[in-house]
């Protein structure tokens, strides 16, 4: 559904002269081709994506993100963790704290030949902190998913169960979406 909406949105974009959109398009389609197996091309999008919204002067960090989503689903972890070393870099000048960024870094890091967990869970109580002083519970969602699953393979499943439990337990809807279906199956193991 993601990837027709980014064709539709490209096409109107380009139809309109909108280079901003025609960037976003670009970029969108990218990661939904990376998220359906299709790493390389999805990437070689979001950065021909990346590349055209930075000459519109647009934000990036949200694409960027992206990006090292992509990598991380393509296996690219290294270049996945120098994306978000260059993203968060760009976050500390702004003094603008990004939870997905952390969340994003401590996934990749539990990916690595050698996973570093307790970088990971650093980074995903940061994530956590950040989802709850802004209230982004979606953001918070992710993130306790993340930690809970980290804390599941270490053995703590009372103290992962915990955590995510009420989290999830303050949706009332959306539960068809990959989040929401994911706090829920790791719910369901570790009950």
């Amino acid at each position: 559904m993601a990837q027709a909406h980014a064709e539709a949105l490209l096409a109107l974009a380009i139809e309109q002269g909108f280079a901003q959109y025609v960037a976003r398009g670009t970029y969108l389609r990218g990661w939904t081709l990376a998220m359906q197996g299709q790493a390389e091309e999805g990437i070689a999008q979001l950065r021909q994506g990346l590349v055209a919204l930075q000459a519109t002067g647009a934000g990036q960090m949200g694409p960027m993100a992206m990006l090292a989503e992509a990598y991380g689903q393509g296996g690219y972890i290294a270049e996945g963790l120098a994306v978000l070393a260059e993203a968060l870099a760009g976050v500390a000048k702004t003094g603008e704290r990004d939870g997905p960024f952390y969340r994003l870094k401590g996934d990749l890091l539990l990916r690595q030949a050698v996973p570093d967990e307790p970088q990971a869970e650093t980074y995903f109580h940061q994530a956590l902190d950040i989802a709850r002083h802004r209230q982004a519970r979606s953001w918070e969602l992710g993130a306790a998913t993340s930690l809970s699953r980290l804390w599941q393979r270490q053995g703590k499943r009372a103290a992962a169960r915990e955590l995510l439990a009420p989290i999830y337990g303050w949706f009332t809807e959306g539960f068809d979406t990959a989040d929401l279906q994911d706090a829920k199956a790791l719910l369901d193991a570790l009950s």
